[in-house]
């Protein structure tokens, strides 16, 4: 069964504190599809080759971290649907003694990446990217002559679709000759408008997880597009910044994302604003369907509630996991907040924890 992201964000900050002395914590990745068996074969294989390592205490640790996995991978009926990662290694802070950990997890989505590495660290890239957040935002680079459609999900951009215009460039005539290209041009110029302001419509319309839109080209093409009227009113309306871009295609999305990360971080500060300013604001005219402090919030989630867990990036994490358990089994949400607001602050000194109840509570 895959782990929750709050669980996989506890398992990351654990892993990320381990240090091997040498090259001897040992990370795999086995994708969604993939044959375990292959993987665990490739295990006994490196086996071998580590008994070729010089220094004995590398060589004994890096032996048992990789016999501790091919344990585990046998535990294991076949590669789950998401995939697989593997960490194993001594991670004892004292030279000289023994703690071989090994964890194996189901993450939450699908692993695109196959892996095998032994490294004073363990490879955690691919499940810190799962950890971004889950929200979508379109992509839309526009000049005269091409456009380029595409979509980012976390890090991850993707060109979804390349138009071209058919526009001419720009050629030397006179007189009637000459206005008469400018309408020629004018009206492709709008019929190239209308095709990606439809295709937008197809990609986005019905996308749930949008919350916003990132538009970018040459001045002033991509500002004649907006104003045309073309994209509908509510793609329109999801519009959060428009920037100067040279690039099309996939370097120029990757510029676009680039120029608006100040825009895309003060999206996750909103949110974590929007959530807050509920809880104080209920807190205000409806006290009794609000819970803080540790205490009275575990009480309110055992009595099924909380509508709304919400908990301070500062919270200390053992404490939260009986919290967030609770959560889960009463379907009540969970939402991790930060100090980066005042709001954040102000939520801090009441302890860092509280909830937004469903009902009022006497």
């Amino acid at each position: 069964m895959p782990i929750s992201k709050d669980e996989l964000d506890e398992l990351v900050e654990e892993l990320e504190d381990y240090r091997g002395r040498h090259t001897e914590l040992i990370t795999v990745y086995i994708p969604a599809g993939f044959d375990k068996n292959q993987v665990a074969k490739q295990i006994e294989d490196e086996k071998g080759t580590a008994t070729n390592i010089k220094s004995t205490s590398t060589r004994k640790n890096v032996l048992q971290s990789l016999e501790k996995m091919s344990r585990q991978l046998k535990l294991i009926k076949q590669t789950p649907k998401n995939g697989l990662a593997l960490f194993s290694g001594n991670v004892s802070e004292n030279e000289g003694q023994q703690d071989f950990q090994v964890w194996a997890i189901e993450p939450p989505k699908p692993l695109k990446i196959r892996l095998y590495r032994c490294d004073q660290t363990f490879v955690l890239e691919p499940l810190k990217e799962m950890l971004e957040t889950d929200e979508v935002y379109g992509l839309l680079i526009i000049e005269r002559k091409e456009a380029t459609i595409g979509i980012l999900e976390g890090k991850s951009i993707r060109v979804l679709q390349t138009l071209t215009s058919g526009v001419p460039g720009k050629v030397r005539a006179g007189g009637q000759s000459s206005q008469r290209f400018h309408r020629i041009t004018e009206g492709l110029a709008k019929e190239f408008f209308r095709r990606v302001a439809e295709e937008m419509k197809k990609k986005f319309f019905d996308n749930e997880k949008l919350k916003g839109i990132l538009v970018g080209g040459p001045i002033p093409t991509k500002d004649e597009f907006l104003e045309t009227g073309q994209l509908v009113t509510k793609l329109k309306e999801k519009v959060i910044a428009v920037k100067d871009i040279g690039d099309t295609g996939a370097p120029g999305l990757k510029e676009l994302v680039q120029k608006c990360e100040d825009v895309l971080a003060e999206q996750e500060v909103t949110k974590q604003r929007q959530i807050l300013e509920e809880f104080f604001s209920t807190l205000a005219k409806e006290p009794n369907k609000v819970a803080y402090g540790e205490v009275e919030t575990s009480i309110r989630l055992k009595e099924g509630a909380v509508e709304k867990l919400i908990l301070s990036r500062s919270f200390e994490k053992e404490k939260a996991k009986p919290l967030e358990k609770l959560a889960k089994s009463t379907s009540a949400e969970v939402h991790r907040v930060t100090k980066e607001t005042a709001e954040g602050v102000q939520f801090d000194n009441l302890g860092g924890v509280g909830a937004i109840l469903r009902f009022a509570m006497a």
